[in-house]
């Protein structure tokens, strides 16, 4: 009832304004009034007065465009090339919040490039960016497919790892990790960051009582 006690008043108020300092002419006050209420129509045909409030906050959420994430996938993968270019136009529209258009893009590029290994993770990334950081069944199978395009490939198993992990999916990416790390050059940073990822997991599954493999 609050919203509609409100939308009333807020009509009244706007009709008194209109007679004391718009000083609208007699002729014209019954219009005024019309319209008015045919505001209050449009509000009582459209609007949901008894609706909570529902309160937004200005923190960005899991999904969203992730800067660093491509950039690691830029170090990782290719920067150049017909395939770089199709990775640049889904990260722009990624940066403005169009995830649905990013991963789009990569699906007419996978047209055009249908064993591009690296089209398919980039389509992966973006599935999760537009799923909000949820590993879908759509960015499962592209991960599995840049897997299965680019067997002896460290990005497309790092970053399913990586979408596996932030999913609470902590055995599979520490299985999809473990073989990387062990694999990767002697003090490379990415060695080093995998060995780091890994040690937080056993950390966790240590917490709930869940042995490493």
């Amino acid at each position: 009832m609050t919203g509609w006690f409100l939308a009333f008043a807020l009509a009244a108020l706007v009709f008194i304004a209109l007679l004391l300092l718009g000083r609208i002419p007699r002729s014209a006050r019954e219009i005024s009034a019309a319209a008015l209420v045919l505001g209050l129509a449009g509000y009582a045909w459209q609007g949901n007065p008894g609706l909570a409030g529902a309160p937004r906050s200005a923190e960005p959420v899991e999904g969203q465009f992730d800067e660093k994430l491509a950039e690691e996938r830029r170090n990782l993968g290719e920067r150049f090339g017909p395939t770089g270019q199709w990775l640049i136009l889904s990260d722009g529209l990624g940066r403005q919040g169009k995830t649905k258009d990013a991963a789009n893009i990569l699906l007419s590029g996978l047209r055009a490039r249908p064993d591009d290994a690296t089209l398919w993770l980039g389509l992966g990334n973006a599935l999760v960016a537009h799923a909000d950081g949820i590993l879908s069944p759509g960015a499962d199978f592209a991960f599995r497919r840049a897997m299965a395009l680019d067997a002896d490939g460290l990005a497309p198993r790092y970053f399913y790892g990586l979408a596996l992990a932030r999913n609470n999916q902590l055995q599979a990416a520490r299985g999809m990790w473990a073989p990387l790390a062990e694999s990767a050059p002697t003090d490379s940073r990415i060695k080093a960051e995998l060995q780091a990822n890994i040690a937080r997991i056993d950390a966790l599954l240590a917490q709930d009582g869940t042995a490493a493999p």
